[in-house]
């Protein structure tokens, strides 16, 4: 009976070796004098170069929750940096204290704008440092994150794909739109947080924009539907398995498409 003993604790040795494979390391730098910290998520196990995402968190920013979730949309196919947009100093504990961040960002566009600019920056300038193959790049994002990501992309900034799962649509009209990105654009179709005028806007700016936009409606899915955290303590912001499974296989042939790399 040694022999199975032996064979089954190499399998958990094996299994820990993998899950220690998955690391995530914080990238300190500023944007206008303030600090801020990113992390950037890899396999470390898989040595072969792959593209690089940005990705923006719902409003409660960086959190093991979502570092978590980053690090299971990376798996062995993307180096992801979890961007921080609010800053060093601020780090939401609840929905009250988020929802202060999250009215501060969308008071200060370009402030948003220059820190997820900053954080694509600094994603990739960890070419050499992580294994990304430096032709790749897209960005994602959740809720909050989602917005910050098409604003990443009406800023003209060089990325072949995003990606806003939940996103709030409606832009900045200071701004004018400069996008050279494909965009997907995911909703719940019982979204009581997107309004259908902010659609129908979305659509017009997408069209004006002259972009390669997708927009989708997931039946019966609501605000947070690709959050695993999202528990439904929040009025009208649920996870539903069954759409994020579809919405995330839809991102990877997406983003496989702008990429040039299949689905």
């Amino acid at each position: 009976m040694k022999f199975p003993v032996r064979l089954f604790l190499l399998s958990l040795c094996v299994a820990d070796s993998a899950h220690a494979a998955m690391v995530a390391k914080n990238v300190d730098y500023d944007v206008g004098g303030k600090k801020m910290q990113s992390v950037l998520v890899y396999d470390d196990a898989v040595k072969t170069p792959r593209p690089g995402l940005v990705m923006t968190p719902d409003w409660l920013g960086i959190t093991a929750d979502n570092l978590a979730l980053a690090k299971q949309v990376a798996g062995k196919d993307y180096v992801i940096l979890v961007a921080d947009v609010y800053g060093l100093d601020a780090r939401p504990k609840n929905p009250d204290e988020a929802g202060a961040a999250t009215k501060t960002m969308y008071a200060h566009r370009d402030d948003l704008r220059a820190r997820i600019n900053a954080a694509l920056a600094q994603l990739r300038a960890q070419a050499g440092n992580a294994p990304l193959d430096g032709k790749h790049w897209g960005a994602f994002g959740f809720c909050f994150g989602g917005t910050a990501t098409l604003d990443l992309a009406r800023s003209g900034a060089d990325v072949a794909g995003v990606v806003s799962f939940h996103g709030n649509l409606v832009g900045d009209p200071a701004f004018k739109d400069e996008i050279k990105a494909k965009i997907l654009a995911m909703n719940g179709g019982d979204d009581k947080f997107v309004s259908d005028d902010s659609i129908v806007a979305f659509e017009k700016e997408m069209r004006d924009a002259n972009v390669d936009w997708q927009f989708l409606n997931f039946g019966g899915a609501v605000h947070c539907f690709a959050i695993p955290s999202a528990d439904g303590k929040v009025p009208g912001c649920k996870y539903d398995a069954r759409t994020a499974k579809r919405a995330f296989a839809r991102m990877k042939e997406f983003l496989g498409e702008a990429f040039g790399l299949g689905g």
